[in-house]
């Protein structure tokens, strides 16, 4: 698998928002939709406000595929889900740490919604 270099990393985890274009059954891309992205060590990890129900997650999930837009980085990715308790600790404190200032509302949903995290692999 190719990694990030250290300055898509960089870019991509000071975007405040990250468009994501999961590969739809039929290979188009859906329309990008924006969704918040975090960076826990060398890796970019994205979730779902609306969990399981979120439109977008469920197409990236059928698919594992997709293309993604932030901080001038325009990269197709493979998605993997991320199921290591441990590594969602850490998604869970940067997403706390990056948007802590939105608020509650906000954060609490994606904190909340980690059976969606998927970890963006550059392609």
């Amino acid at each position: 698998m190719t990694t990030w270099t250290s300055d898509e990393l960089h870019l991509i985890a000071e975007a405040e928002e990250l468009e994501i274009a999961p590969l739809r059954r039929d290979g188009t891309l859906r329309t990008p939709v924006p969704v918040w992205v975090v960076r826990a060590g060398d890796d970019l990890y994205v979730r779902s406000f609306r969990g399981t129900d979120g439109g977008w997650w469920r197409t990236a999930r059928a698919r594992r595929a997709g293309h993604i837009r932030a901080g001038g980085v325009d990269k197709d990715v493979t998605l993997v889900d991320v199921r290591d308790d441990d590594v969602n600790d850490r998604i869970d404190a940067a997403y706390r740490t990056k948007y802590g200032h939105y608020g509650g509302a906000y954060v609490d949903p994606m904190v909340a919604s980690r059976a969606t995290t998927l970890r963006l692999v550059p392609r």
